[in-house]
């Protein structure tokens, strides 16, 4: 059992369900907020560390609602793709993994920008732009063959996109190590993309390499499961059409086709539990 199996067991029920969707909220409100102030995120919400130090520890927090756009347009299409990555990962995840992916480079971000604060006393002031971009590579260890249709007409397989995704990534660290022509406004600039860039691959990279064990959460295991699930409970047994339910919180296949079921070999008896309470449920003895 790895890690993260330890952590969803103790932890699995206070996972966020379509974490994403609220995310995406954040986002709009930032957008609307930068339109009427176009100043007030970075005056006050920011993840600027010296404010943070001077006790506006919100910053902490509400840096994370920094819009991926100011053009409505631009804005509307990076929410719509945001939440479908997001949302894909969840289905196939588990929405405790994919909380674990997102708060994780939250959490790094955080921690890089108060190292780099502690060790040169610059206060960079990074967004979750290239963590949100980091979820296309989480999704294209996914989904490689997938097809995206480029400007709405030419197909591209996912693992190619991501290349591209990678190349940008190491564009934006490199940056921050060439000459800043536009002054040292724009070097600092340079340097938060870096770092952002940095610790959103280097979040990528202990997620799936330090769990080590991902082929269960793969699509085309999770398809084999569920195909054969129908193969052995061919039997309907329950009024509602459903072969599965949660003996903690009742859901079945029928609530969510999505649900994950399993039964429990340390119960005295036929319990079955959905994927949030698998881990999380008192033992029936």
């Amino acid at each position: 059992m790895n890690w993260l199996d330890k952590l969803e067991r103790k932890l699995g029920r206070y996972a966020i369900h379509n974490l994403m969707y609220y995310i995406i909220v954040l986002y709009a409100a930032g957008f609307v907020l930068q339109m009427v102030s176009p100043m007030f995120y970075y005056s006050y919400l920011s993840l600027n560390v010296e404010a943070v130090l001077h006790g506006q520890i919100w910053r902490i927090v509400t840096f994370i609602i920094q819009p991926p756009s100011s053009s409505p347009l631009f804005m509307l299409i990076a929410l719509y793709f945001y939440y479908m990555l997001g949302s894909s990962l969840e289905k196939t995840w588990g929405a405790f993994r994919f909380n674990a992916y997102f708060f994780s480079g939250v959490l790094f971000h955080v921690a890089a920008a108060f190292i780099v604060y502690l060790l040169t006393g610059l206060s960079l002031p990074l967004g979750t732009g290239y963590l949100n971009l980091s979820l296309f590579f989480a999704f294209a260890a996914l989904y490689p063959d997938m097809q995206f249709l480029v400007f709405f007409m030419i197909p591209v397989k996912v693992k190619w996109l991501a290349a591209l995704d990678g190349v940008y990534f190491v564009y934006a660290i490199l940056q921050a190590f060439l000459p800043a022509y536009g002054g040292s406004s724009l070097g600092i600039i340079y340097k938060a993309n870096a770092l952002a860039a940095a610790v959103s691959i280097l979040n990528f990279v202990i997620f799936f390499f330090a769990s080590r064990n991902m082929m269960p959460y793969t699509p085309k295991e999770m398809k084999r499961k569920r195909e054969f699930k129908k193969k052995m409970r061919p039997v309907n047994h329950y009024a509602n059409g459903a072969m599965h339910r949660c003996a903690v919180c009742g859901r079945t296949e029928a609530d969510d086709p999505d649900l994950e079921f399993r039964f429990c070999s340390r119960c005295n008896g036929d319990y079955e539990y959905c994927q949030d309470h698998l881990f999380t449920h008192t033992h029936i003895q």
